[in-house]
């Protein structure tokens, strides 16, 4: 039992850090956050499926600590927020938005179609986090696109947010279906009972 926890530990751990290093190789970035980046979210949606929803909360939420620091290293704090739109961006933006990848491995056990199924709806759950953010924090804030009355917030969000997201669900997706068809990949992520 204890050996079987350090496997789940390490593993969760290697996730992470294999996340966090794909973070940083940027596709494209955007100016108020966010940026299509090289599979990040690939490690953390696999380790759900491998070993289910509850381990997959914990380690997506370590990973939703460490998108927290990076955002404060890209200058979150220069953002001009007022205290509370600040902490309302950190849970939202950060915290619950990272944390919701964890739900991937909700169909885990439905085999491949599952695995799919759990990736997109959690990716799309993040989409859902950040849109919400857009409305609620920038409307404040005021910070729109050249060509935005700031009657349109919500169409702005889905924008601004769907050209980041969008791209990282296809590609996440992809990237997860191409890997799944190798049978060595698809051995590692298979689930494990817990």
């Amino acid at each position: 039992m204890k050996n079987k926890k350090l496997t789940i530990l390490v593993e969760g751990a290697i996730m992470v850090a294999l996340a966090t290093v794909l973070s940083y190789i940027r596709v494209y970035k955007l100016p108020w956050g966010g940026s299509i980046t090289l599979l990040s979210m690939l490690p953390i949606v696999l380790f759900s499926i491998k070993r289910g929803v509850k381990y997959g909360f914990a380690v997506s939420f370590v990973f939703s600590l460490v998108q927290l620091l990076q955002g404060i290293i890209d200058g979150l704090f220069g953002w001009g927020l007022t205290s509370g739109m600040l902490i309302a961006c950190i849970l939202f933006d950060y915290l619950v938005a990272f944390t919701v990848l964890g739900i991937a491995g909700i169909f885990r056990k439905q085999g491949v179609t599952g695995w799919i199924c759990g990736i997109v709806i959690a990716l799309l759950l993040r989409y859902a986090c950040h849109f919400t953010t857009g409305v609620v924090i920038w409307k404040s804030v005021g910070a729109l696109w050249d060509g935005f009355s700031t009657d349109n917030f919500w169409l702005y969000s889905l924008l601004y947010n769907g050209s980041y997201m969008l791209p990282e669900i296809i590609f996440t997706t992809i990237g997860a279906v191409l890997m799944l068809k190798l049978p060595q990949v698809k051995k590692l992520v298979s689930p494990v009972d817990e």
